[in-house]
């Protein structure tokens, strides 16, 4: 009888942690349909998976995926086991849910509120995948690196790398989107910073500790 329910409550825990991940995805997600309805831009691998989309008409989820693939090595190097695989994971269920925007009614949405409304609900989710000792890959794995080790805010530091993969997208969407992804990058980045001691007081053990979701 205890060996059982050893085993239940173990599996409730997995549930619990797979539900945690799961909808931090999920609301990022839906900031990511949104701005791409509104042709725009975003930073970090999924601004590279953007690009490619609108360069070469690659899918997102697929372009998504491959380019987070070298960034694994990092997290597992430098942030542990469990949470390399919860990346994997939710790099995996991210991809799998903005493809589900196929089968969405098409809509238009105007760039400004795009803008506002994608790094709004960009900006939580990965929040809330960062406090669950996850990520979405690519410059969110070396942020909460850098904030692990050194300390710094996450917030401004996605910042800075999502800054420049915009900037190198200008081709893609236009000088005039390409400033209304910023305004994004700007928000979801802000939003991140708002909750940075949650996620440090969370997270911030020692250099070689591994993260738990």
């Amino acid at each position: 009888m205890d060996i059982m329910k050893f085993l239940h409550i173990g599996k409730n825990v997995d549930l619990i942690k797979l539900a945690k991940v799961l909808s931090g995805c999920m609301i990022v997600s839906i900031g990511i349909i949104i701005l791409k309805h509104a042709q725009l831009m975003t930073g970090g691998t999924a601004g590279l998976a953007f690009s490619l989309m609108y360069y070469w008409g690659i899918p997102f989820s697929i372009g998504f995926f491959i380019i987070n693939i070298p960034f694994y090595i990092l997290a597992l190097m430098r942030m542990g086991l469990n949470f390399t695989i919860s990346t994997i994971f939710a790099v995996m269920s991210l991809s799998c849910m903005t493809e589900l925007n196929r089968w969405a009614p098409d809509f238009v949405i105007s760039a400004l509120l795009g803008a506002i409304l994608g790094g709004i609900t960009i900006g939580l989710g990965v929040a809330y995948l960062f406090f669950h000792g996850s990520s979405l890959g690519g410059a969110n794995i070396l942020v909460l690196y850098l904030q692990k080790r050194f300390g710094w805010d996450p917030g401004k530091m996605t910042f800075i790398i999502d800054f420049l993969v915009v900037m190198s997208g200008v081709l893609s969407v236009g000088v005039i989107k390409a400033l209304y992804s910023l305004l994004s990058i700007g928000i979801l980045s802000w939003i991140i910073s708002l909750f940075k001691a949650k996620i440090a007081s969370r997270h911030m053990l020692t250099p070689s500790s591994s993260l738990e979701v």
